[in-house]
């Protein structure tokens, strides 16, 4: 049966996902999910993934979830090119700085959010967004959609996101040798960072890699790659 993917074009994770699978050069199916017709929480897809994200991988028809997860498991069923450092302090080092990236999704989701989110909540009534909330099944979800559409995010929290994910470039800017972020080799690091680094170039701080010239050199050298091309990082906004 193979890889079939369910994904979205422009969520974070399912390009982190599509970037590892390029990388790879592993044929899989993929199936899109329509986010602004809340594809992710119907019942079909829930059948397939409860949490109710993208994307979510099938491999023989076994389903995997979380993003990070499924790019070990295609690197360790698909080991060449190997993108896991074999030095085990540089894997933990590695899965440390992934799981470090994760955790800035909420800064991520504060600029996202707000182009699709807030537009259509803001033409339903409330009665509507209520009956459309019930068939989130996280409530983290279902806040933070109350919050992008009925109490928008202030210039200040923005601010205050923006500051976080340029501490991640500052981090960056220090790690980075010869080829990649983790032992000097280009790796599940880099494929983790990846759509935060271009969400950040496209929107939230376009010149922000102008003071950090190793971080812009990594950049250029990781959109260069063939894979990149083929993964589909789109602009976001438009």
């Amino acid at each position: 049966m193979g890889i079939v993917l369910y994904h979205s074009p422009k969520s974070s994770a399912s390009r982190r996902v599509r970037l590892c699978l390029e990388e790879k050069g592993i044929a899989y199916e993929g199936h899109v999910i329509d986010l602004s017709a809340q594809e992710q929480h119907s019942e079909a897809y829930l059948k397939i993934n409860p949490l109710g994200v993208v994307p979510c991988m099938l491999h023989d028809g076994r389903p995997l979830h979380e993003s990070s997860v499924m790019c070990e498991y295609i690197d360790a069923v698909f080991p060449e090119p190997p993108l896991c450092p074999e030095d085990p302090y540089d894997l933990a080092v590695m899965r440390n700085w992934i799981r470090y990236v994760d955790g800035l999704i909420t800064n991520l989701i504060r600029f996202n959010w707000r182009h699709g989110m807030a537009a259509k909540a803001a033409k339903m009534s409330e009665a509507e967004f209520e009956a459309m909330l019930k068939n989130v099944p996280s409530e983290e979800r279902k806040e933070a959609w109350r919050r992008a559409a009925r109490n928008p995010y202030t210039e200040t929290e923005l601010d205050e996101a923006r500051g976080n994910l340029l501490a991640m470039l500052d981090r960056m800017e220090g790690m980075i040798a010869g080829d990649g972020l983790i032992g000097g080799r280009y790796g599940l690091a880099d494929i983790a960072t990846a759509p935060f680094v271009r969400r950040i170039e496209e929107e939230i701080a376009p010149d922000a890699l102008l003071s950090r010239p190793k971080c812009a050199g990594w950049w250029a050298a990781l959109t260069a790659r063939p894979a990149y091309a083929r993964a589909g990082f789109d602009p976001f906004v438009g």
